[in-house]
């Protein structure tokens, strides 16, 4: 996107007043804001001049849900970042969100400061370089940022449990022995065991959650990152 160009958010919400408070803090973060307080009147607009939308979860009679379908499901409004809102504690909502398309999510209440944070790591991750994050489903890697994020939640990895995901991510299905692990994960002339291998492996595969069931060993070949 060319910097002369304004970056333009909508924002829907069917509470005028948070609707009205998020459209003022993002014009003074710089930012071109649109609102509607429903997902049908939403629907009625040119939604591919936004750089990224905002939904609330719970809506009138179309949900913030069904907005998310209905936007992904048009080609060309299909690879616009969206962030839903949800006053709910439940999670399944936010799963469902992910599910639909959502890129990110905020928990009703929230500081406009955590707000617009958000909107700002987005936009700079939808701009960013293709080949700077790797993707599969809601898992993440921002190789710039050396941070990891499954459905919008930042998980900790050290250095070795980033560069083994980063290679099995960039190429999934493929088995790695463990001299092509050594060679490509461990600096030469470092003594390393196989235990040490399968100790990083196995602490990677547990903190991957959903997808931990991806990170697969093959007897006798090796690890590797199946779809």
């Amino acid at each position: 996107m060319d910097s002369t160009t304004p970056v333009k958010i909508l924002v829907v919400d069917d509470e005028a007043s948070i609707c009205d408070l998020m459209k003022i803090n993002l014009e003074l973060a710089g930012y071109v804001v649109d609102v509607a307080y429903s997902a049908e009147a939403a629907l009625q607009m040119d939604l591919q001049q936004y750089s990224l939308m905002v939904f609330d979860i719970m809506m009138g009679e179309m949900s913030g849900l069904e907005l998310v379908s209905a936007v992904r499901e048009n080609k060309r409004t299909s690879e616009v970042p969206i962030i839903v809102c949800t006053a709910l504690g439940e999670e399944k909502p936010l799963i469902e969100g992910f599910t639909r398309g959502a890129d990110d999510y905020i928990k009703k209440p929230f500081s406009m400061r955590e707000f617009v944070l958000r909107v700002q790591r987005l936009l700079k991750r939808a701009n960013s370089n293709p080949l700077d994050v790797v993707r599969f489903e809601n898992l993440e890697l921002d190789v710039v940022s050396r941070t990891c994020r499954i459905n919008g939640e930042e998980v900790t990895l050290t250095k070795k449990e980033f560069d083994l995901l980063h290679m099995f991510l960039t190429h999934r299905n493929k088995i790695f022995t463990r001299d092509e692990i050594l060679r490509q994960i461990w600096e030469k002339n470092i003594y390393v065991v196989d235990r040490t291998i399968d100790v990083n492996i196995n602490r990677l595969r547990k903190k991957l959650g959903e997808y931990e069931s991806n990170l697969i060993t093959k007897q006798g070949y090796g690890y590797g990152f199946k779809d």
